[in-house]
């Protein structure tokens, strides 16, 4: 291929998506045959446009979905790393690319973190276009998974569940009940997912809930209470729809110094009168709006170390852990 074609910088590649996209595609295409390295360089350059302009790389969707079946592992792991960027920043632009995705996530032989990764792309494009993706072949790949993969993995699929339903409440109505089989899972992020999955159904149907009642009651002594306040939220959303079901009372679910997360849920399970404060039921709290606006801000509060932060540079430090800091080196 003439070199001439080829994007020899980031700001080259950037003015040719916009200016030649034909161009890029032919440099793409190239970069395809080229040695491992080459390649591992395109997908970096690729990742960075993802991060700033997600909707210029439309026109090399199609030879770049062609990675994710490359000879070399790591290469397919960069892709679909890729694409979960490409979908985070704008969930409808994987639109096109739900096929080689699906056939990622479906292929048992593939690296685990390969199909962590394409599921978690499938995930966010569900959110702008559920009915690309949630097709029953994917949603049973998704399902399945929660039973046999790696906690990585199950991690992603339950993400990727939530987001579906997230996208579409009724798209998951009629699987509540292999959902609620899995709330028991040692992954607690896998237990938050799906009960937040759980909540976004009851949203659009709280009785679509009501056969599960008591696999959310157990979750309302989960060691996490984000995955608490999530059950508190699904079972708030029965109360008010004034179903027979039998609702226990959710105060159980506090503990001292609870997490505001769990008490503003409890109130709205309760209607406030969850600890004779006068305190009313926040708004917002079992709509869908407001758990797709919080949900990345709670998944950072789950997965933030335990200790304290640098107070030099905002670094978490594990607790217990060295005396200096190992980002700027300041004393703890």
């Amino acid at each position: 291929m003439d070199d001439s074609t080829q994007p020899s910088s980031l700001e080259r590649l950037e003015a040719s998506l916009t200016d030649t996209p034909t161009e890029a595609v032919t440099w793409l295409e190239g970069v395809e045959r080229d040695d491992a390295e080459t390649r591992k360089t395109a997908l970096r350059a690729l990742r960075e446009v993802a991060e700033t302009q997600p909707t210029a790389l439309e026109p090399v969707l199609a030879p770049l979905s062609a990675f994710l079946t490359d000879e070399e592992r790591s290469i397919r792991l960069r892709t679909a790393k890729l694409f979960v960027t490409l979908a985070e920043a704008d969930p409808d632009a994987v639109s096109s690319v739900v096929s080689p995705l699906a056939d990622r996530l479906a292929d048992a032989d593939e690296f685990y973190y390969v199909r962590a990764r394409s599921a978690e792309a499938l995930g966010y494009a569900a959110l702008a276009r559920p009915e690309d993706v949630a097709s029953p072949a994917v949603l049973a790949d998704l399902r399945i998974g929660l039973s046999f993969d790696e906690p990585e993995v199950r991690e992603k699929l339950a993400k990727a569940l939530e987001y579906v339903a997230l996208g579409d409440q009724d798209r998951l109505s009629d699987h509540v009940g292999e959902l609620t089989e899995h709330l028991t899972d040692s992954n607690e992020l896998v237990r938050y997912h799906l009960c937040t999955a759980l909540v976004a159904v009851g949203c659009g149907d709280p009785n679509a809930l009501s056969e599960r009642v008591d696999a959310l009651v157990d979750r309302l002594d989960d060691e996490n209470p984000y995955v608490r306040g999530r059950a508190v939220e699904a079972l708030g959303l029965l109360a008010r729809s004034g179903t027979d079901v039998s609702i226990p009372d959710v105060r159980s679910a506090a503990e001292d110094d609870a997490e505001q997360f769990l008490l503003e849920r409890i109130r709205f399970a309760t209607d406030g009168s969850d600890d004779g404060s006068g305190a009313t039921a926040p708004e917002g709290i079992g709509t869908v709006e407001s758990i797709r606006e919080r949900t990345d801000e709670i998944v950072h509060e789950i997965t933030a170390p335990d200790g304290d932060e640098c107070p030099h540079c905002g670094c978490a430090l594990p607790e217990p852990g060295p005396p200096m800091c190992p980002r700027c080196g300041g004393p703890r």
